[in-house]
């Protein structure tokens, strides 16, 4: 595995740590949903590296969001810090 899939795939697994027991069943109950509503904030687990991305339309891929309104708003704080390292890197 190259080594930039390996880094993606260990930040994606830090940032799911950083969820509560209620908030990653909230990530899990969201990605059973058809679509995030238009103006949702999520960040693309399969793609962190294009930051923080607003639903439209035609909606994220669902097996992978993060969905901002399934975290508490510190937890949020903390996702954001880690994809901010991955736009950096």
């Amino acid at each position: 595995m190259p080594a930039q899939n390996l880094s993606s795939y260990v930040i994606r697994d830090a940032m799911l740590h950083l969820l509560s027991d209620d908030e990653a069943s909230a990530v899990a109950n969201a990605e059973g949903e058809t679509h995030l509503a238009d103006g949702d904030e999520y960040v693309d687990l399969g793609d962190i590296g294009h930051g923080v991305q607003i639903a439209q339309a035609s909606g994220p891929v669902m097996g992978r969001v993060l969905p901002r309104k399934a975290v508490q708003a510190e937890t949020w704080t903390k996702v954001l810090a880690q994809v901010a390292t991955v736009m950096k890197g």
